[in-house]
C-alpha cells in the first residue's frame, strides 16, 4: 500500500471507523499501514477520539454483545478477545455488563442441548465430559458449565426435551 498524506489518511480512517466500532489498537495499526509516522498517528488518534469516531467503552460494549449474540461466546473467550485488541480492564468489565445473566445461562443451556444431540457417547460420564470441554472451549466458566450439565444430564441419563 502506498503512503498517504495525513489528509488522505484522515478521510480514509474516518470511513474505516464509521463503518463499525474499532479498537484503538486496530485504528493505530491501520494508520501505520497507511504509511503515517508516529507523530501523525498520535495526532490523528487524538482527533478521532475527540470527534467521537473512537470510543473504547463503546467498542467494548459492541464487541461483547456481538460475540455473545452472534458467536455464542462465553465471558472468558470474550475477555481474551478484548485483551488481544488492547482494551483496558475497566472497559472490558463495562463491555461484559452488556450480557444479561439470564440470557447467558439460557444460551449455554441451548448450546449444551444442541451439542448433546450430536455427540455419540457410551455413557453419561463421557457425554458430560465432552459437553464440558465444548462449552469451556467456547469461553464459558467451568463452574457454570458443570452446574448446567448436572441440571441437564442427571446420573441416570438425559432429561426429556
Amino acid at each position: 500500500m502506498k503512503n498517504l498524506t495525513p489528509q488522505q489518511a484522515k478521510e480514509k480512517i474516518e470511513r474505516y471507523c464509521a463503518y463499525q466500532e474499532r479498537s484503538h489498537q486496530e485504528v493505530r495499526n491501520k494508520l501505520y499501514a497507511l504509511g503515517l509516522y508516529r507523530n501523525d498517528v498520535e495526532d490523528m488518534m487524538f482527533g478521532l477520539i475527540t470527534d467521537g469516531f473512537l470510543n473504547e467503552e463503546r467498542f467494548a460494549k459492541a464487541y461483547a454483545g456481538g460475540k455473545f449474540r452472534m458467536k455464542k461466546w462465553g465471558r472468558i473467550k470474550i475477555t481474551h478477545g478484548m485483551e488481544g485488541k488492547g482494551i483496558s480492564p475497566n472497559c472490558i468489565r463495562i463491555g461484559l455488563k452488556e450480557i444479561d445473566e439470564h440470557a447467558y445461562v439460557r444460551t449455554l443451556l441451548e448450546l449444551l442441548k444442541d451439542k448433546s444431540q450430536l455427540i455419540a457417547a457410551d455413557n453419561v460420564y463421557t457425554l458430560r465430559d465432552k459437553l464440558s470441554k465444548y462449552a469451556i472451549q467456547k469461553g464459558y466458566e467451568p463452574e457454570i458449565v458443570w452446574q448446567q450439565i448436572h441440571a441437564f444430564i442427571p446420573k441416570k441419563g438425559l432429561k426429556g426435551p
